[in-house]
């Protein structure tokens, strides 16, 4: 394969640090599969896709806790392709040894069982999927992973890096040793109050004609939520006690994420050795530094396999793993009782609009468009003067859910 040939198995940003480039695995972590291979050189070289190989993508974690599983089923695809390509129309059945089938139906991208179930001790679980165009896949059999309680997470205020911030620890302890291989994932929620809120609102009345009316009150508390992204792993394997205090993640003092109120659930997966080790060689993967890396990564194995044909590559990994899951709230002025709020995401400086139309000043038009496009957020008016800021500065809803999350505690 030359430079001008890449066959992709996931979409890869690069970042230009400065120093280096960073392969960024940003999108799921098993989509962490690809194949470059360059001659030795130094020079710029802007990656394009001119072939590539489209294969079947397997995320399924089917676990302890008793729910509507998930099985999400994607194909690879260009790198200039930004969107994930789900796979539909598929029979996706999970199986134990004795007797009991799932199946799976279609909802939103996602693959869901039908009933409610979970995987226990000492049964066997495969995962059967046979596609619409006839392809069929399977797993190797995998039993339920060492049952083991998260303990406890904690938010601190620590210096990492020289950036001061809360670091978000877990704590976990087996006392029978049998634990050892540990993978999180986090869902984060945050409070936003957009800071430029105010009670009126421009709306546009005609072609030439702007009105202020009331502006509704839900506009100002909103709630943003995210996944965490990262391949997060820890193992007590050559420690003397199965005993684990483990970052999952830091948040500078300066993110205005935690400007107000910040939750954090934890989710705490036991793995078996394969499928640790599975989830470390893709995050070597990601973090192999640079694309002119000698570390120049391939393929990686899973436990899933084409029927029809050996040959054929699968990506993912069929995890059968014991979970347990805790969350956390905090104020950022409980941490930071003398620090004055983090800045805000985005500019919030006030731009003024002479409203009239003709020569500059004048900047009728533009306020008109910008208000019937809800670019612009009223502040107030002076004169002709309409002073206005960005629409998330006085309205969150224009990013972010005015909805609060049933799980919200204030």
């Amino acid at each position: 394969m030359n430079k001008k040939q890449f066959k992709s198995y996931i979409e890869i940003t690069l970042i230009n640090s400065g120093k280096q480039l960073i392969v960024n695995l940003h999108k799921i972590p098993l989509l962490l599969l690809f194949c470059i291979l360059f001659s030795n050189c130094t020079e710029p070289y802007a990656l394009q896709t001119n072939t590539y190989e489209e294969v079947l993508v397997v995320e399924a974690t089917i676990t302890n806790e008793f729910k509507n599983q998930e099985v999400i089923l994607s194909v690879t695809s260009p790198l200039e392709v930004k969107e994930q390509i789900f796979v539909t129309g598929a029979e996706v059945i999970v199986s134990d040894n004795q007797g009991n089938k799932y199946n799976f139906e279609e909802n939103g991208g996602k693959y869901i069982s039908k009933n409610a179930f979970q995987a226990y001790p000492d049964r066997e679980y495969k995962l059967t999927i046979n596609t619409k165009n006839g392809k069929s896949y399977e797993s190797t059999t995998e039993t339920l992973s060492p049952v083991n309680a998260l303990k406890d997470v904690t938010a601190t205020v620590e210096t990492k890096d020289s950036v001061t911030g809360v670091a978000i620890h877990v704590d976990s302890y087996d006392p029978t040793g049998n634990a050892k291989y540990y993978r999180y994932e986090y869902e984060e929620t945050y409070k936003i109050i957009a800071p430029k809120w105010v009670n009126q609102k421009t709306i546009v009345l005609s072609e030439m004609t702007l009105g202020i009316v009331p502006n509704p009150p839900d506009t100002k508390v909103c709630y943003s939520s995210a996944k965490s992204t990262d391949i997060l792993l820890a193992n007590t394997s050559i420690l003397t006690e199965d005993k684990l205090h483990y970052l999952v993640r830091f948040i500078s003092d300066q993110n205005y994420i935690i400007s107000h109120r910040y939750s954090i659930l934890v989710h705490q997966y036991i793995e078996n050795l394969a499928s640790y080790n599975y989830y470390a060689t893709l995050r070597k993967i990601s973090g192999s530094g640079s694309i002119l890396s000698p570390i120049q990564p391939g393929f990686v194995d899973g436990n899933l396999k084409s029927i029809d044909n050996p040959d054929e590559k699968v990506i993912g990994y069929f995890d059968v793993a014991s979970v347990s899951s805790k969350r956390i709230y905090f104020n950022y002025k409980d941490l930071f009782p003398f620090q004055q709020l983090p800045p805000y995401y985005t500019n919030c400086d006030e731009d003024i609009y002479p409203f009239c139309f003709g020569l500059p000043p004048c900047r009728g038009s533009a306020l008109m468009q910008d208000v019937g496009f809800e670019k612009v957020s009223y502040q107030f008016l002076e004169g002709i003067n309409y002073h206005m800021v960005l629409a998330p500065c006085g309205d969150c809803t224009s990013f972010s859910s005015n909805i609060k999350p049933p799980f919200w505690i204030d």
